[in-house]
């Protein structure tokens, strides 16, 4: 049988599923074994033992300071920031991307204008966002915004250019107005695309979080990892990098199952 032929098994499937996890894991220890036997104050590659104590620090001890679990703290404000951020431009996205599909005149004046945003570096304009709009919160959901809507308007938009134009047709042809076009046929083809959307968007809405967290923050989960850094505390940056990376995942699938429960005859979802 040719390779490309070749399927697994279900005794196969959770052990491909694993095995580039348990690889990686498998090369960190060794590398930590190593470099802990040459230097066993080396921070690097700290060991299992330390990142757990590291983690028990964080997640089960309260901080001296402030009485609180930071971990879960950080947590809880990185999530809440990522949430708004993300409703707030799958709300936009969803009435630009109905708009620049559904309407010709409009898609000819804001097509072009949306396409240049963007292109637009979004960490280019952080400073910019600080200035208008200080340090608080609001300045870290606008460049979740500014990063992702852009791109999720453009997914949409041609999402709904590939709508055969017979269907435009016969819609109109059995008595539909514009108003029941978008409602009726443009808007269920784009509402499982629009979580399709968010899911390809993840990735980029944890980077600018993290990169405002970083430069401008109080608490957080990409705030905790740059404070620690100036004391080299890798026990702390991996696991909280492993964190983020297991929430992103999470987010990922949770994404996926609503498309597949709520949209079962989109057949975008199974390749997303």
């Amino acid at each position: 049988m040719r390779l490309i032929n070749r399927r697994p098994g279900r005794g196969n499937t959770v052990f491909l599923l694993f095995m580039p996890f348990l690889l990686l894991i498998a090369v960190y220890f060794m590398g930590s074994t190593a470099r802990l036997s040459q230097n066993p104050d080396d921070k690097l590659l700290p060991s299992a033992t330390q990142m757990v104590e590291a983690v028990h620090q964080y997640a089960f001890t309260e901080d001296k300071r402030t009485g609180e679990y930071l971990l879960w703290v950080d947590t809880a404000a990185s999530l809440k920031r990522l949430g708004i951020g993300l409703i707030v431009s799958a709300a936009i996205a969803l009435v630009l991307g109905i708009l620049l599909g559904s309407v010709p005149l409009f898609a000819a004046s804001f097509s072009p204008f949306i396409a240049v945003l963007s292109m637009i570096p979004p960490l280019a304009v952080l400073p910019i966002l600080f200035i208008v709009f200080g340090l608080d919160e609001l300045s870290k959901v606008v460049l979740i915004v500014i990063g992702i809507t852009p791109v999720m308007v453009r997914d949409l938009q041609q999402r709904a250019g590939e709508i055969p134009r017979e269907v435009w047709v016969k819609a109109q042809t059995l008595g539909a107005n514009s108003w029941t076009v978008i409602l009726r046929m443009v808007l269920p083809q784009l509402m499982p695309r629009l979580l399709v959307a968010m899911r390809l968007s993840l990735g980029a809405a944890w980077l600018f979080l993290i990169a405002a967290e970083a430069i401008a923050s109080t608490d957080g989960l990409g705030y905790r990892i740059f404070l620690v850094r100036r004391y080299l505390a890798m026990d702390v940056i991996v696991p909280y990098v492993a964190w983020i990376t297991a929430l992103a995942w999470a987010m990922d699938l949770a994404l996926d199952q609503l498309t597949k429960r709520a949209f079962p005859w989109f057949g975008g979802a199974r390749h997303a």
